[in-house]
């Protein structure tokens, strides 16, 4: 590949160079956090570990957690933890941010997390509904029959 700016990081990487800005770890994206901060997300991981089964992984800015699909993330900022988590229903609590549609049946709940101590209920229900929610659009949609020709 010619010589170019990368489009992610803006760093220029030259001909032939391997860059691979986009691969992250879950270390990566933790180290710089305050000790609250890493505090509150070691207690976010140790409860949705409780859930059962499950893939963590870091992608791009964010740590996905995922059964089929991701049911909730952690993007780190520099202040607070901020969740996305997927639920089949806008939570209204003074606890969440704002609720996003992001399909036809997940609305995303944007929490943010400053310290270990709110990683309790309600946040861990929710976490929990997360989990065990997964969307079966196609398979809640039923086959529709076909109708019958009127005869004229």
């Amino acid at each position: 590949m010619k010589a170019h700016e990368c489009y992610h990081c803006k760093q220029w990487v030259e001909e032939n160079e391997p860059h691979d800005c986009w691969t992250t770890t879950e270390d990566a994206l933790t180290k710089d956090l305050s000790e609250d901060l890493q505090n509150a997300y070691e207690r976010l991981r140790e409860a949705a570990s409780e859930f059962g089964e499950q893939r963590v992984y870091a992608s791009g800015s964010c740590i996905m957690f995922s059964r089929t699909s991701c049911y909730f993330f952690v993007r780190p900022k520099r202040n607070w933890l901020e969740l996305a988590v997927f639920l089949k229903r806008a939570v209204k609590s003074p606890l969440v941010k704002r609720a996003e549609p992001k399909s036809k049946v997940k609305i995303a709940n944007i929490i943010r997390i400053t310290h270990r101590d709110e990683v309790e209920a309600p946040l861990t229900d929710w976490l929990r509904e997360a989990y065990d929610f997964e969307p079966r659009a196609k398979a809640s949609a039923a086959p529709r029959k076909a109708k019958a020709k009127r005869k004229s």
